[in-house]
């Protein structure tokens, strides 16, 4: 018997006696005329759920980038991965190394004519899907989102970026709106699932939030990677950090952290854009912070990794951090400063 069969067996074995336990004390309870005691319930663990992450480069056809996507989307399915996740804006290359109005034209509907269509391919493949999207909400209102499908196609809902930089390279303030949505969870058929976008990860309130509201898995989207002149220097600290920052979201709140980076080198330096040389390294860490998976830094890949919520379970009651939260004592994060 498979373990996963024998957990079954043991819980509904479990499960039966308590039952009849619990038909013997109210039969006695009535024999006596006394009050029943109360009804037991009985929580039963989450399936375990097993994600894809997709790390892949992308051209300025956004057909091309949206046709490989669903390529490897099959691919990952094939697989096993049951919910999957794209990197941060795939349908082109990141243009926000510049500020030029014309490419708000880029921006979509969300739900729209990527989601309409990769709504198909959810339900073709029974897989769920975080899609990063750049959103046309009005006129002059764009976002850097993510929209999630269910397994049969539906629209669950989407994510807005709520944390936007504006770094040499990373003009993103010229082009979004800070979020408006909050934290969102959204439950898929496979598990329940919450989303931080790129500039987010560096953020351990975003991440709290989000796990506060009982994601088993975050998923970050990203698109980040070295400016060629300091990559000499600065290069191995600034991956180690970006790493080790996400490990942390994972152990502070005991869930599992997916983490999808694109990869290749986008830029023109004969126009004045130096360029962005992205640096993959897409991983999964689970509960305790331990990367499970990783990708490397120069080729696509194709990320599958099992995620058993019992580890979440088994890492909070060794390291109960949710339990001792100072909650009376957070005040004070609502301030900008603190200091003068």
């Amino acid at each position: 018997m498979s373990q996963a069969n024998c957990r079954d067996a043991s819980y509904f074995l479990f499960a039966s006696f308590v039952k009849e336990l619990s038909h013997f004390f109210m039969l006695r309870a009535a024999l006596c005329g006394k009050s029943p005691p109360l009804r037991v319930t009985i929580f039963r663990m989450a399936d375990k759920f097993t994600v894809g992450l997709i790390q892949m480069s992308s051209s300025k056809d956004a057909s091309a980038n949206l046709d490989r996507a669903i390529g490897k989307i099959r691919e990952a399915a094939k697989r096993g991965a049951q919910i999957i996740c794209l990197d941060e804006l795939f349908c082109g290359e990141y243009f926000c190394r510049t500020e030029e109005a014309a490419l708000f034209d880029l921006a979509e509907a969300i739900p729209g004519p990527t989601t309409n269509s990769l709504a198909k391919i959810a339900k073709e493949n029974n897989v769920a899907l975080v899609i990063s999207i750049f959103e046309r909400r009005a006129a002059g209102i764009y976002h850097n989102s993510c929209a999630v499908l269910d397994a049969d196609g539906s629209f669950l809902g989407k994510y807005r970026k709520m944390h936007i930089p504006d770094d040499p390279l990373y003009y993103e303030k010229f082009y979004f709106t800070p979020g408006d949505l909050g934290f969102p969870n959204f439950d898929t058929q496979f598990g329940r699932i919450g989303i931080q976008i790129c500039w987010d990860q560096w953020y351990p309130e975003g991440s709290r939030l989000t796990a506060l509201k009982g994601a088993q898995v975050i998923f970050y989207p990203t698109s980040i990677g070295w400016h060629r002149k300091e990559k000499t220097e600065f290069g191995a600290a600034q991956l180690d950090a970006w790493r080790t920052i996400q490990r942390s979201h994972a152990i502070a709140n005991g869930t599992f952290v997916a983490v999808v980076n694109r990869v290749g080198y986008e830029g023109n330096p004969a126009a004045g854009d130096p360029g962005i040389e992205f640096w993959g390294n897409s991983f999964v860490a689970d509960p305790f912070g331990q990367v499970v998976s990783q990708a490397g830094t120069e080729n696509e890949e194709i990320l599958v990794v099992e995620c058993d919520p019992a580890k979440s379970e088994e890492t909070r009651r060794a390291w109960p951090f949710f339990r001792d939260r100072r909650i009376d004592a957070y005040q004070p994060l609502l301030n900008r400063w603190l200091g003068e």
